[in-house]
């Protein structure tokens, strides 16, 4: 069945919608910046860390590059080489183990949640070895990993931790942001986030001043005071005038997003309990949801699938194959079945558009396909 002309398709995501209702503004701040002619790390660059950083409850926030980039940076300053080991969740995106392999250093998978899919702090210690240098929790989907549970493990065995914040800036874990809980946080702007820019860019957050200042010279190629003058290999990370403009105009709106996309979690959450088939996300306890994804899980995800589609509904599956079973770490031999909370997760999860301009009849028309796939 197809989508007739009175039903237009629903996206996973509207980005020319959002573009429409602050267009004004984001032209005004894109001129501003061609007419000051400062692209590469100027005055706007320096007001979206001040803002980023009171946001995510830190004294420091460094631009970068891209989310990927965050975490690679991250993870240097830290000293993670190649001797190394980096214990990650198996069940994210592979940029998050791909950063640890990208500097030569061995990604550990750890097993997660059955109900929020993060990291479980109870499979942690299992997989702490003499050469494990740091912890990788990702706050997943939106909401955080449990950072008590993950703290305590890694103080106990002196090991640093950096949150991938990249889908769940102004999330909070017992009222604090994440990204302000371990020695940083990473943050992605790619433009599906809930704060987005126009094409790929990146932040870290800290508490550290000598990290923050690390940071800030490991993306420009190892340079401080000099420019010219290089103190250590760094890299080419730095975060443009143009999409630090667009992520401020944005930033002014992250909060009436964050709300719309919590109520439509509730509607979703209202229209989709009566299908004991379907089972709805679960935010874990002392967490504030902010709603990137919203993902369910049932058996027959691949009719309903199907039938979505048809109906010109977007769907998508994050993830569908596990980082421990990614053809990129075959040499790894890690067995399937090693991980089974991840590798079922891969196998019935679904994701549903949840973007702030989504309209409550579209949500209803999205739980009803769902609804009409699982009677077929």
């Amino acid at each position: 069945m197809t989508a007739s002309p009175t039903q237009p398709g629903i996206p996973m995501l509207d980005l020319a919608a959002q573009y429409a209702a602050i267009r004004e503004e984001l032209r005004a701040a894109m001129e501003a910046v061609f007419s000051r002619g400062h692209f590469i790390l100027g005055p706007e660059v320096a007001a979206l860390e001040a803002e980023i950083a009171k946001l995510c409850g830190t004294p420091y926030a460094v631009g970068v590059a891209s989310g990927t980039d965050a975490l690679i940076l991250a993870l240097h300053a830290l000293g993670v080489e190649r001797s190394h080991e980096v214990i990650v969740p198996a069940f994210t995106y592979v940029a998050t183990a791909d950063s640890v392999s990208l500097l030569g250093a061995t990604p550990i998978f750890c097993d997660v949640r059955p109900d929020t899919l993060t990291l479980d702090p109870a499979q942690l210690e299992r997989r702490i070895t003499p050469r494990t240098k740091a912890i990788v929790p990702v706050h997943l989907f939106g909401q955080a990993a449990d950072m008590d549970g993950i703290l305590r493990v890694a103080r106990a065995a002196r090991l640093a931790v950096i949150e991938d914040a990249a889908q769940a800036i102004g999330a909070l874990w017992n009222g604090q942001p994440v990204g302000s809980l371990g020695d940083c946080g990473c943050l992605s702007f790619y433009p599906t986030k809930n704060l987005g820019a126009a094409g790929d860019a990146g932040m870290i957050v800290t508490s550290s001043p000598e990290m923050a200042a690390r940071l800030r010279s490991l993306r420009a190629h190892g340079t401080s005071q000099n420019k010219y003058l290089s103190d250590e290999q760094g890299w080419n990370s730095r975060l443009d005038e143009l999409q630090a403009a667009i992520l401020r105009v944005k930033l002014r709106h992250l909060d009436e997003w964050t709300a719309a996309r919590r109520a439509h979690a509730a509607r979703y959450d209202q229209a989709l309990a009566p299908l004991h088939a379907v089972a709805r996300p679960v935010t874990g306890p002392g967490r504030t949801h902010v709603y990137h994804q919203y993902t369910i899980r049932l058996a027959e995800r691949e009719r309903v699938q199907r039938f979505l589609a048809g109906q010109g509904i977007a769907s998508t599956v994050y993830y569908p194959v596990p980082l421990h079973l990614q053809p990129m770490y075959a040499l790894m031999h890690i067995e399937p079945g090693s991980m089974p909370q991840a590798e079922r997760a891969a196998l019935e999860v679904l994701s549903l558009p949840i973007y702030p301009e989504l309209r409550p009849g579209q949500i209803d028309r999205v739980a009803a396909g769902v609804a009409a796939a699982l009677r077929e």
